[in-house]
């Protein structure tokens, strides 16, 4: 929608870059307004990861931006090499997801976020472009905060689209209305491109590809055959569900769990092992007296070493650290794979239990969008079991609807009703206790009645690392009774 040029600001004394409508275009006052308001939503942030504008003008009818030049190269001449490092997509993601959190922060939707619109300096800095498709949200006359009602829809009126096709979210493709909850997808199709080295949603015409983009989710990470972390898989998924109410609801959310992931999985190089003294060739007596002084130092060692053993003190408490801080019921916590992230189930007074993620060293947990749900167990490949929407079976055991679902936060897919509880075992095999045919019962796997009371409850169920042994409680459902733990191998 324009051309730039590299130029030089002689009063400041530095290059700049200059974005001009081409001739013959301004006359087209669509074309105009449109350049005019990317002027203004871009002049109007100042973020380290947002190209900056210097100055807007117009000369011989023609207008123009003065903007930063920078050096380096767009996202997409980055990709057409392949697939980037997981940890540098990572980088280049968070860095984008702050971008937009501060556009966002003024009211500002890019709408047409894309790899040729994300510039990547020599430096590794990461910077947002062409805001020229961007949705302004205008303050109200008289009023000093930004109000959602108050935009410039005389740039894109209700059923006409705008954006790159590829990028585009479901309610953009429907010429629907948008909120900052379409970049967001936009930037999940940009991550998972980042991360794959192939689009998420193709097709061989226009069609096809809106097809893609309403109705098909495009293949997991896991087979384009990158070692992709879980949790990033979710992140991304996240990013691009379908209905924006089941997405990320802001930047900064993604931003804060894209830092807990950074921190999650970053490694800490253990000192490098010191090299093996050289052996010399000597005589017979110049290593006798040294080797029988050695061998009195390891004996004295050892003699000290036991002592020390002896006497040493007990082994210290583990430590504790609390990880949240809301007066809020927890209903379930699980660690993901990694042993470090935390998927728990909470719940404040009147509403229903919410799943989040939460790393030690995030600021925040992150919503998985999923309600009315327990996290019963997590498997090594970052699968969850659920249990949804529970209720009171008998007096002491809820029973729900166990469904089993990626850390990504897609919709969960159910399996079966009544299940108390539900653990995985090796090689994908799951245990449940579950109520059926008027009593409860120990199934593993699911169809394999391992315990079977003739009356009471059975709960907690858990399988041993190599499924040999299933552990799990019973009880009886009177007020008297109490659980008791068993296990079956």
């Amino acid at each position: 929608m324009g051309e730039v040029y590299r130029a030089r600001d002689p009063r400041l004394g530095r290059e700049v870059a200059i974005k001009v409508l081409p001739s013959g275009c301004a006359p087209d006052s669509e074309r105009l307004r449109r350049f005019e308001q990317e002027a203004r939503a871009t002049a109007a942030l100042n973020h380290p990861n947002i190209l900056a504008v210097f100055d807007i003008g117009s000369q011989d009818n023609s207008p123009y931006i003065v903007s930063e030049l920078l050096d380096g190269e767009t996202l997409r001449e980055r990709l057409n090499s392949g697939a980037l490092p997981v940890r540098k997509a990572v980088e280049y993601a968070l860095q984008i997801s702050r971008g937009l959190a501060a556009a966002h922060d003024h009211g500002i939707f890019h709408r047409d976020l894309k790899p040729e619109n994300i510039f990547i300096t020599r430096d590794g800095h990461v910077k947002i472009l062409d805001f020229g498709l961007a949705k302004l949200t205008m303050p109200e006359p008289g009023s000093s905060g930004l109000s959602a009602q108050a935009t410039l829809d005389s740039v894109t009126g209700r059923g006409v689209l705008l954006g790159t096709l590829r990028y585009m979210s479901p309610e953009q493709c429907r010429g629907a209305s948008v909120d900052a909850r379409s970049d967001l997808f936009s930037f999940g199709a940009v991550l998972y491109e980042m991360l794959s080295g192939r689009r998420a949603f193709r097709g061989d015409t226009t069609a096809d590809t809106i097809s893609s983009i309403l109705k098909e989710k495009p293949p997991d990470l896991a087979t384009t055959g990158r070692d992709v972390p879980p949790m990033l898989e979710r992140i991304v998924h996240h990013c691009i569900e379908k209905d924006p109410t089941q997405r990320f609801q802001s930047a900064r959310d993604i931003a804060f769990a894209l830092e807990a992931l950074s921190s999650t999985s970053s490694s800490v190089a253990g000192p490098a092992a010191a090299p093996a003294p050289a052996i010399a060739v000597t005589t017979r007596k110049s290593w006798l007296v040294p080797g029988l002084l050695g061998a009195i130092i390891v004996l004295v060692a050892g003699v000290a070493l036991l002592i020390v053993r002896v006497n040493a003190p007990a082994p210290e408490p583990p430590s504790y650290r609390q990880l949240t801080f809301s007066r809020e019921s927890i209903a379930s916590a699980r660690f993901a794979p990694d042993q470090r992230t935390i998927i728990y189930g909470t719940a404040r007074v009147g509403t229903q239990t919410e799943l989040f993620s939460l790393a030690p060293d995030s600021h925040a947990p992150v919503s998985l969008g999923l309600k009315d749900v327990d996290v019963e167990s997590i498997s090594s490949a970052g699968e969850m079991l659920l249990i949804q929407q529970r209720h009171s079976l008998v007096r002491v055991a809820r029973v729900g609807v166990l469904a089993r679902a990626p850390m990504s936060g897609a919709a969960p897919r159910p399996m079966m009703n009544d299940v108390a509880d539900a653990d995985w075992g090796p090689d994908n095999q799951i245990a449940v206790a579950r109520y059926v045919e008027g009593h409860f019962r120990i199934e593993y796997p699911i169809g394999h009645a391992l315990y079977e009371p003739s009356a009471g409850y059975v709960s907690n169920v858990r399988v041993s690392p190599k499924g040999d042994w299933v552990a799990f409680a019973a009880g009886c459902s009177r007020k008297s009774g109490h659980p008791i733990l068993q296990g079956f191998s």
